[in-house]
C-alpha cells in the first residue's frame, strides 16, 4: 500500500482520475451483503463474502476503488475488483469506478481502469482506460 499511498500523494490518482476532489476514505476488508451475478452464462448467488480495498477515494461525483499489486501480479482475478464493486454500490448512489494499481521493479506505475457493462454480469468486464507513470523527485539547488 506503501506505493498506491505514493501515488495518491504525488496526486497521480488524482490525475489519472481527471478528479481532483478524492480523498482517502476506504480501506480495508468488509463482507458483502447477499447478491447475485452471472459469470459465464451461470446464476450466482453469494452472501456475507470476505473482500478488501487497498485503495479507496471518495470525490465529489464518484467512489474509486483500487486493487493494487507490488511487482509483476500473476494471480489477479476479476473478483478482487468485481466484489468490492458490488459491496459499494450498495453503500454509496455515486457511480463507483473500480481500477487496478501495479508497481514494477522498474519503479513504475501502471493504472487500468475496469468497467462492467452489465453490474450483474461477472464476465462484461471492459478495460477503459490505462495509463503508465514514472515519479521523478529532482533535487532543489
Amino acid at each position: 500500500m506503501q506505493h498506491l499511498d505514493r501515488a495518491y500523494a504525488v496526486s497521480l490518482i488524482r490525475h489519472f482520475t481527471e478528479d481532483d476532489s478524492l480523498v482517502l476514505t476506504v480501506r480495508g476488508r468488509k463482507y458483502t451483503p447477499p447478491f447475485g451475478f452471472y459469470a459465464g452464462g451461470f446464476p450466482i448467488s453469494v452472501r456475507s463474502v470476505q473482500t478488501e480495498v487497498d485503495g479507496g477515494y471518495e470525490g465529489k461525483n464518484q467512489v474509486v476503488l483500487i486493487e493494487a499489486k507490488n511487482a509483476n501480479a500473476s494471480n489477479t482475478i476479476i473478483r478482487q475488483i468485481y466484489y468490492p464493486f458490488r459491496l459499494w454500490q450498495e453503500h454509496t448512489e455515486k457511480p463507483v469506478s473500480t481500477f487496478f494499481f501495479q508497481r514494477t521493479h522498474e519503479d513504475e506505475y501502471h493504472i487500468w481502469q475496469f468497467g462492467f457493462d452489465d453490474q450483474e454480469n461477472y464476465n462484461s468486464i471492459r478495460l477503459l482506460k490505462s495509463a503508465r507513470y514514472k515519479i521523478v523527485f529532482s533535487r532543489l539547488p
